[in-house]
């Protein structure tokens, strides 16, 4: 099964930009960088040169011995077996952080053969680079993986739904045909998550025990990552943060507390670990935005967040939600106090927007969910689990701030009423084009 991943196109346009440079791939493990990677190669490119520092770890003795690219890609070429030919050959190093050599050395990559395409990935690169690792500012490219989107999961499962969505370009409602296929393919989505092997099983096995254990498999490689890449003192301090995580987003209020980590704990002795899991791409902390202003960023209250897991798939697992649940109504969203669903949106905003999204409250008052920063305007979210959409928080923001769009994602369908746009859930990924079709 393949499965048309949208960072194929952003790698696209890196590979035809005039100002190329080595790219770097980002994002936690078993998202689908390296299948990335080379079936980009194999699709765009002539040849594709793969090379794993994990794998082979001798291959760090070449650039631990040059700086010059000639040379270095001599050793290369006869690692490779044939030749290595600039514009021709997609050049991969997988887990690049094994090598700080080879991350230093993409400067010279970029200075002295531009003309080579290269490209970087690893599992915990994000932590590498905090760590020091010698790459050179301003020499790299960026890009990152995320877990399998909704609308991704949808082309693999149900093209022509997904062709239907992608052709839509009012707010009119959508017949209760669609509406009811799409909710029972968002369903079927939670059970996997976007761990592409998990929507393998999922869908092309039919095998939900086999989906539960992949995904189980996943967790237990992330905990292992702990003892692999961290310092003692860190260990256990990962582990209760991690398995905290279900706990925390049980809450009504879902403001991360030290104390359901363990009790008697202290910030100061947990953020370490809580942003050594951040840099891994495990969790997402959400600051809480005093002032919805421009920008955002300016008005972090960087005491108050909220985390949410890398993927929904994921924290269904970890949280021992049996996938049975996806038959019992709408049950599934509406357990576990909306943080599944809240998770699910998170991933496909971040997917979206360049910005990462803040939370705002008012007091005891109100809480809305999400803010995102697009096109100069601040838009409040809302995130309702099912078709259940009473609620004071986005009123209350409204007539405090008048925004010029509010949206609410539910399972009710599309529909627009004043400033107020209701996107179904499993349209979440198709919320910037919305706002895009809105302002023009």
């Amino acid at each position: 099964m393949i499965i048309n991943r949208g960072i194929l196109s952003k790698l696209i346009k890196w590979r035809d930009s005039k100002n190329r440079k080595p790219l770097i791939l980002q994002g936690a493990r078993q998202v689908g960088k390296t299948w990335a990677l080379k079936q980009f190669g194999k699709m765009y490119f002539e040849s594709v040169a793969y090379f794993n520092f994990d794998e082979q770890a001798e291959l760090k003795q070449f650039f631990a011995q040059t700086k010059d690219i000639g040379r270095l890609l001599e050793y290369l070429t006869l690692v490779h077996g044939k030749a290595i030919l600039p514009g021709k050959t997609l050049i991969i190093f997988d887990e690049i952080q094994e090598c700080n050599e080879a991350l230093n050395s993409l400067k010279y990559f970029n200075e002295n053969a531009p003309e080579y395409a290269v490209t970087c990935a690893g599992s915990l690169l994000g932590v590498a680079l905090t760590r020091g690792a010698s790459f050179p500012v301003g020499k790299v490219d960026f890009l990152t993986v995320y877990p399998v989107s909704f609308s991704e999961f949808l082309g693999a499962s149900d093209p022509l739904l997904l062709n239907y969505l992608e052709n839509k370009n009012d707010l009119e409602s959508i017949p209760d045909l669609f509406f009811n296929q799409l909710v029972d393919k968002f369903k079927m989505f939670y059970i996997s998550g976007g761990m592409p092997e998990a929507i393998v099983a999922l869908l092309e096995n039919q095998d939900i025990e086999q989906t539960q254990q992949i995904l189980s498999n996943i967790i237990n490689a992330y905990q292992l990552d702990f003892s692999k890449y961290t310092d003692n003192h860190l260990i256990p301090k990962l582990t209760y943060i991690w398995n905290s995580i279900p706990s925390q987003l049980a809450r009504e209020n879902k403001k991360f507390v030290y104390q359901v980590v363990k009790q008697g704990a202290r910030a100061r002795e947990y953020e370490e670990a809580l942003l050594w899991l951040s840099h891994a791409g495990l969790v997402h902390r959400i600051f809480l935005c005093k002032k919805p202003a421009l920008p955002l960023s300016a008005y972090d209250d960087l005491s108050a967040f909220k985390v949410y897991l890398l993927d929904v798939g994921l924290l269904r697992r970890l949280s021992a939600l049996d996938p049975i649940a996806i038959r019992e109504g709408n049950r599934l969203f509406v357990e576990f106090k909306g943080a599944l669903t809240e998770n699910y949106i998170l991933q496909s905003l971040l997917m979206q927007f360049e910005k990462t999204p803040r939370y705002w409250t008012s007091g005891n008052q109100a809480e809305v969910d999400f803010l995102i920063q697009f096109q100069n305007e601040i838009i409040p979210i809302e995130v309702k689990s099912d078709e259940n959409i009473t609620g004071k928080s986005l009123s209350l923001y409204n007539k405090q701030f008048q925004p010029k769009n509010r949206i609410r994602f539910s399972l009710k369908n599309l529909n627009q009423d004043g400033n107020l746009i209701n996107i179904p859930l499993f349209m979440a990924d198709f919320t910037k084009k919305i706002l895009i079709n809105q302002s023009t």
